[in-house]
């Protein structure tokens, strides 16, 4: 098989990375967990880490969550691109 014609698909539920950048204001991390736990309400602490840029005026949070589906990942995508401090999400 030519690699080039292979689509991937997501199998689910599966283990699914997001990553979150955002200004760093004192309830920003928070509002970004309580945004992704709204979908995901198993998502677990040691799932998460949060990293301040070398200024620290931007904040990554990385979340490991257990996607149930491509609706979720959706969801969860357009309320975190809602706030109106989150910079990027991928």
């Amino acid at each position: 098989m030519d690699k080039r014609d292979a689509s991937v698909a997501i199998e689910f539920p599966c283990r699914y990375p997001i990553k979150v950048i955002g200004v760093d204001e004192p309830d920003f991390v928070d509002r970004v967990l309580r945004i992704i736990r709204q979908h995901a309400p198993d998502l677990a602490s040691q799932d998460v880490r949060t990293r301040s840029s070398r200024g620290e005026r931007f904040v990554a949070v990385s979340v490991i969550l257990t996607a149930q589906g491509e609706q979720q990942l959706r969801a969860i995508n357009d309320n975190l691109l809602a706030d109106a401090n989150v910079r990027m999400v991928f």
